[in-house]
Order: C-alpha cells, then structure tokens, then sequence
C-alpha cells in the first residue's frame, strides 16, 4: 500500500474508533472488554466484567452529572412541614442554602411521632454554645493546644474536647460519632471529628455557626494515624502497666481510647464510674471507634440520672441523636431528592431490602433469595407472582409498590426486577424493582463510594417499610432515621435457611456488637443485658446489647 492510501485509511478510522470509545464511555462500557454479542472478550476482573455488563450505575450518572443547585432547588420546598425543627432538636439558626436537607428531609421522610424531650433541646442548644465558646479557631481552644504541647493540665478551663478518629465503614463511623456526641454531652466536652478525605463533603455542620472538623494542623496528627489497640500510650495499656490510677498527681494532657471490636478487658474499663473519675481531669480524650458504645453509657451510675432526663424513651436515643447530627451535604442531598423523585416519588407504598453478605460460604445467592422473598410473602410485605404466566399488558391497575434494593452485589436486584416485570402477581398490584447502585465490592476508603452508601442509607429511611440484614450497621443507621423497627433477615450460620426467616425488630435501636462483660462494683464477668430492665441482648445478634422501652411496645 502507498503511502497516500494509508494516510486516507487512517483519516477515516481515527474518526471512527474516536466516536466508539465516545459512545462505550456515555454508556458505562469499558472500550477495552469486548463487546458480549461477538464474544470477543477480555477478563480483566469480577467488577469490571459485572459493571460492564450492567452499565453505569445510577447513582453514578448523578454524581457525573451533578449540576450547581439553583433557586428553585434552595426555595423549592415550600410546603415545610410546622415540625421542621423536629420537635425542637435542631436550631433554626441556619442558612437554608448551605444545607438543604437539614429543613427539607421532613417532607421525604413520614414525619416522626417520637418526641424529643425538652431536656434534650435544652441540653443540645447549650452543647452548641460550648462549642461556640471552645470549638476551632476560638481562643480557648488555640489556648488549650498550647497547654496540650507544652504538657500543662489546666483543669479550671471549661474547654475539654473528645477528639473522634474513623474506623471501618460508614455505618460504623455514624453509630461511633453518634456515641462519641452523646458521651461529650454528658462530660460537658467538645465533639472534633478527624475528618479523612473518603468523609469529605458527606455531612453537613450539624452545629450553627461553628465546626465539627479537627483543624489539619492538630499537633499529634501522626500519632492518631497509627494509632492501634496495642498503642503505648492508650489508656487501656496505661493501665495494663499501671502508668495511670485513680491517685496519679500528675496527670497528662490528652490520652487515646481505643474502643473497637478487638478491644480488650483493659481498654473496656472506660465504661466503669472509677476510670471516668481519671478521665474527667484530662483535657483531651482521642477516641478511635467504631462500635455503638452508647448502649454501656446507660449502667454508668454517673450518668444515670442524667440520661433518664435526656431519654425517657429509650428506644429513641439513635434516632433523636442521629437526625440531629447527620444531614447530607448538598451534594449527596441532590443525588438523594433526584434520585426519589424519577424512581420512587409515585409509588404508593415503598419497600426498602437491605442486603449485606458477610459470609459467602454460608450465604449463596439463591438460599438468600429465597430467604428474603419468603420473609416479604410471610410479613405479607410484596405479593407472591404467578409463575406460570407472563404478563402480556404493560401494567395492571392495582396498587404500586416500589421496591429499593440496597447491596453490593447486583443479582438479588435483577432476579426479583425480572420476577416482577415477566410475571403478573396474584393479587394484581404492580411492583417495579430498584436499586442505586451495585459496587460489588465495598470500598471504604473512597469517597464516591461513600457519597452512595450514605445516599443510599437515606433512602432506605425514606421507605414506608424496611427489610434489613442482621448485624448490618448501614441498616441500623437508615431504620433510626427513619424511625422504624425493621423486618429483620436473620443470619445463617450453615447453608440453610434459617426458620424464622426473619422477624420483626423489638426496638429500632442500632446493637452494640461487642459490649463489655464485667460489673465494674463487683468486680467480676457479668452478663451485663441482665443488669437494667431497659438493656438487654438483640434480637439480630445474641451476643449483643441495646436498648428497649422496658414497658411499652413500639408500633
């Protein structure tokens, strides 16, 4: 060939493959796996097979096409409901615009029949006057990180700060903040938040006129970053080797907690009345966490009192402090309201299915399946199809349910979206299947991950029913936002499906899944859910504790 010819040949295909690989990235397709009708393929990974087969995910396209929100947006929920402040938890002394779903979640949400005490709303609006006072770029705390370098305990300071550090997933991190406030609530502290890059920009303020961050220039920035259970200078292994006791004169500035699920006997004497008696007199406690501690706060005789002023109802303590504290950011607020008004907004009833997976051995895909559609026939949730039919009309005149699926793995969506699109129920409502996103496999330390999990958690608490998966903390997190007590699927610790298959939740409070086991007076291993009427083991977890009402039963 001349060289002419091969110059207009390359003309001609250059354009060409320019507009496949155009179209292959508008269409979620990966260029370089071959396309499935001519089986030219090439296996790169499980997640890249799955989401070439699948598409771009929704909540991916949202975030892709994010646009700057306009007037109609920020004014746009006129109707408020009277009870936008939640009964009184939230201030209104914020600007609408730099955080919109703090005062517009209300008409997504059914509004809450629970009630927040008013010891609660006067506690919290003197908690933000603390944090006014003490919080970043005030001269208390400037004056409190001078004493901390220079190791000097100035006990007469009002200023004393809880200093949260992330562990794990974002269900975890929320119930751990969740704890980590109410614990500065009732110790008169400052609540500082390290807040990683996969957390940016996921949380609104929840605090007028200050901020929650821990400044990037904390002096002891490198140490939190390795800082492990077996860190010397924890209080728990300070008290292993007897460095620190209720007669230590001089006390130090700041100590690290280590409350996660591998803590031990030592790091667990935090929740004992004599240890808060040392805790107390130091200015800085560095907490990592990620459990919902907040459960073993209620046998501390020294907050006693005061948490049956804050929470009479005690199976309101998650859902009060979680939609006081947690509110989408506007841009997760966007793909959140988006996304509910093009799928679910029309539905007359809406069904929310979380899924989570922890063990794949003992959780196949089609014993799952049928565990979850044998729940929602039973709780009598969805309608059963007519297998041996398809539908021939487009759709039927009965009810509408929506039903949004919540998981990693997409299958459990594409089985039940193809059950009800191909077979018409029995009792001839219409059911349409969705789910956000399917990431296949959780990337904590993403941030867009991030932004759809808590997208996704939202969603789910904006669903007139729920099905959740024991011991999921992304379910806990979206049923006390929503104020629910779910369906829950039990777990399975053989390839069975367990029986019950699933069971109504006895409080919507979150499980503490690794609480302490030791009577602090007595001095001796307890099974504390046997200690106070109102703590006792979950229902999705036996090993673990949360709260009850003691004398009522939540509808």
């Amino acid at each position: 060939m001349t060289r002419f010819p091969k110059i207009a040949v390359l003309s001609i295909a250059l354009p060409v493959l320019f507009i496949l690989v155009l179209i292959c990235r508008d269409r979620g397709l990966n260029p370089f796996i071959g396309a499935v009708g001519n089986e030219t393929h090439l296996v790169l990974s499980r997640s890249a097979v799955l989401n070439t087969f699948i598409g771009e995910d929704d909540l991916s396209k949202l975030i892709r096409e994010d646009e700057p929100t306009s007037e109609d947006e920020i004014n746009g929920e006129n109707q408020l409901s009277s009870d936008k402040l939640l009964g009184g938890l939230l201030a209104p002394n914020f600007t609408k615009r730099d955080c919109l779903s703090r005062y517009q979640s209300i008409s997504y949400r059914k509004s809450s029949p629970y009630v927040p005490s008013l010891y609660l709303v006067s506690k919290l609006r003197e908690y933000e006057k603390l944090h006014n006072r003490c919080g970043p770029d005030t001269e208390s705390y400037k004056n409190s990180i001078k004493d901390m370098v220079s190791g000097q305990n100035d006990s007469s300071s009002e200023c004393r700060y809880v200093v949260w550090i992330a562990r794990a997933g974002l269900g975890n991190r929320i119930l751990s903040i969740a704890s980590a406030f109410l614990y500065a609530l009732l110790t008169n502290r400052v609540l500082l938040i390290d807040e990683e890059p996969e957390m940016a920009n996921l949380f609104c303020e929840p605090f007028p006129n200050a901020t929650w961050l821990l400044p990037k220039d904390f002096p002891f920035m490198y140490r939190i970053s390795r800082f492990k259970q077996n860190y010397a200078k924890s209080y728990g292994n300070m008290l292993k080797k007897n460095k620190i006791n209720a007669s230590t004169e001089l006390l130090p500035t700041h100590l690290y907690l280590y409350l996660c699920n591998d803590y031990d006997h030592h790091d667990k004497l935090f929740f004992c009345d004599q240890d808060q008696t040392i805790l107390r007199n130091i200015p800085w406690l560095i907490m990592k966490s990620n459990l919902y501690f907040l459960p073993s706060l209620f046998l501390m005789s020294s907050f006693e009192e005061e948490l049956d002023k804050l929470f009479p109802d005690k199976e309101m303590v998650f859902h009060h402090l979680g939609r006081y504290l947690f509110h989408p950011s506007n841009h997760v607020w966007k793909l959140i309201t988006s996304y509910y008004k093009k799928y679910l907004a029309d539905a007359e009833e809406r069904v929310g299915i979380q899924i989570r997976i922890f063990h794949k051995n003992s959780s196949p895909f089609q014993q799952v399946m049928d565990q979850i559609l044998s729940c929602t026939d039973k709780e009598k949730l969805l309608p059963q199809v007519d297998m041996g039919k398809s539908i021939v009309a487009p759709f039927g005149k009965g009810k509408s349910k929506a039903v949004l699926i919540t998981s990693l793995i997409p299958s459990y969506y594409e089985k039940m979206k193809n059950m009800y699109l191909k077979h018409p129920t029995l009792n001839g409502e219409v059911v349409a299947v969705y789910q956000a996103s399917h990431e296949v496999t959780q990337h904590t330390m993403k941030n867009v991950h991030n932004q759809k999990a808590w997208a996704e958690i939202n969603l789910l608490s904006m669903m007139d029913v729920l099905v959740t998966s024991a011991g999921s903390t992304f379910g806990y997190v979206a049923q006390g936002l929503g104020g629910k007590r779910p369906w829950i699927l039990y777990k399975t610790e053989t390839q069975k499906i367990p029986d019950p298959v699933c069971g109504r939740a006895m409080s919507m409070e979150p499980c503490f899944h690794c609480p302490q086991v030791y009577d602090c007076k007595a001095k001796r291993e307890v099974d504390t859910a046997t200690i106070i009427p109102y703590l006792r083991h979950c229902d999705d977890l036996y090993w673990g504790t949360k709260l009850f009402n003691s004398s009522s039963q939540k509808p």
